[in-house]
């Protein structure tokens, strides 16, 4: 047994230890560690800066849901999504929280009061994902029942529009900046381009497992996807093709383009088979580099920033200058960029 435990623990230390560096040529960046807070007990779900800089938004999958002041981080507002949170968003004017869950309904939370205001059943199972409009006027969501639903904000007599397309569960949604497209990610292998109508574009096809994760760059240019087979792509929105595949290492949870449009984050699943059990079993191991950011010109990793466990959301801050993190052991996270 022990002979055992000796083996699993060196394959696992050379599991985390042949990770990939970033490079010292070129453009590049670094970050530090500015806080930390453990929101809970259960697993952290996302992290979401307003879209004005002036708050913070993370939840767990418990429901639990806290805002904070980014001039402070000290906590303003806590709420909760009942039966369990998995996506938020914040309205472009910032006075508004949405928020998603396992019961298939989008909340909307009034920041001033904490208060909720408005409560929709939106799908038939699980939302995994929400965005607004950039003009507010719409709400995006997607989930199990392999439908993208655009459900109309504040506007009378319009009615939800239901896209359908994908095979299976649709794990992401967004908005172009622009607002006059859509991108979705599914557990089919496929990210599809919709436009706001509800009309098909474009299937883009590449990944060969499931896309989880997607984000359009902030001139509507790129569209970064990723998710299970461990690549990021990159496409060009205007007519699908593609431009670049990147090899992440490991399963990519999220991507977020930065403000300025030249660096991606991405958070990644912190170890291999081998090292998750042994983490699990051990409570140790080799230090784990979850956090990474890319050169979004060519490609190349420029940062590895440590975390203990797997990293589900990264979120740029609007002025570039903060990553926000949420990861498995339900800690909260915020990396000064340098």
């Amino acid at each position: 047994m022990r002979f055992t435990m000796m083996v699993l623990a060196s394959v696992a230390l050379a599991s985390c230890s042949s990770q990939q560096q970033p490079t010292t040529n070129g453009p590049n960046v670094s970050a530090s560690l500015a806080g930390q807070w453990k929101l809970g007990n259960s697993p952290g779900r996302q992290a979401a800066f307003s879209p004005d800089g002036k708050l913070l938004a993370a939840s767990l999958a418990s429901g639990d849901v806290s805002i904070r002041t980014t001039s402070d981080w000290k906590v303003i507002r806590q709420m909760n999504h009942g039966g369990g949170a998995t996506a938020l968003v914040f309205s472009p004017d910032s006075k508004s929280l949405y928020t998603a869950g396992y019961d298939g309904r989008v909340r909307m939370w009034d920041l001033r009061t904490g208060k909720q205001k408005v409560e929709s059943q939106v799908a038939t199972g699980t939302i995994w994902s929400v965005d607004v409009s950039p003009d507010g006027r719409w709400l995006a969501a997607s989930g199990e029942d392999k439908a993208v639903r655009l459900v109309p904000l504040g506007q009378p007599g319009l009615h939800s529009k239901s896209l359908r397309g994908h095979d299976r569960n649709v794990w992401e949604v967004r908005f172009s900046p622009r607002g006059d497209q859509l991108a979705s990610g599914s557990f089919d292998e496929t990210a599809r381009l919709w436009n706001t109508s509800g009309q098909p574009q474009k299937v883009l096809t590449g990944h060969t497992q499931a896309v989880v994760s997607l984000d359009y760059s902030p001139d509507a240019r790129l569209l970064a996807t990723s998710g299970d087979d461990s690549t990021i792509r990159f496409w060009r929105p205007a007519d699908g093709s593609a431009v670049r595949a990147i090899d992440a290492g490991n399963h990519v949870y999220k991507v977020d383009f930065s403000p300025d449009g030249r660096w991606l984050a991405s958070s990644v699943r912190a170890r291999g088979v081998i090292g998750t059990f042994w983490y699990q079993i051990a409570g140790s191991g080799s230090a784990a580099t979850p956090l990474r950011i890319w050169r979004v010109a060519d490609g190349a990793l420029v940062a590895a920033l440590p975390h203990p466990t797997d990293v589900f959301s990264v979120s740029y801050s609007p002025d570039g200058r903060v990553i926000a993190t949420t990861d498995d052991d339900g800690t909260l996270r915020v990396w000064k960029l340098n």
